[in-house]
């Protein structure tokens, strides 16, 4: 699965979604696109998940007709080994989900 992680998350967390063909916004130069731009050049360039700490971005985005899946990291610092522990739960979810759903993984 092609994953995009939102330039607001740390570039390491791409290199931790082991098994799927993930990068960084920053990598692919997307850097200060807003969000309903870049969901719909991921699209365009292949992507199927958006990894993000926007949880309002369901709200903000019709995500079901843009056509991609989204995971929403909310309630953890945005330090790598703060967002260590929550892999596993993505690396989950990215089995089951399909575009245009959003799934929110909170801090407990």
């Amino acid at each position: 699965m092609r994953v995009l992680v939102d330039q607001c998350l740390p570039r390491h967390l791409a290199a931790e979604v082991s098994g799927h063909e993930a990068t960084t916004a920053r990598a692919q130069r997307w850097l200060g696109l807003r969000n309903g731009v870049l969901l719909r050049t991921a699209v365009n360039a292949g992507f199927e998940v958006f990894i993000t700490n926007d949880s309002s971005i369901e709200f903000q985005q019709h995500v079901k007709r843009i056509g991609i899946a989204v995971i929403a990291l909310v309630g953890f610092r945005n330090r790598m080994q703060d967002r260590r522990p929550v892999v596993v739960a993505i690396l989950d979810e990215l089995t089951t989900i399909t575009p245009g759903q959003v799934i929110t993984i909170s801090r407990g």
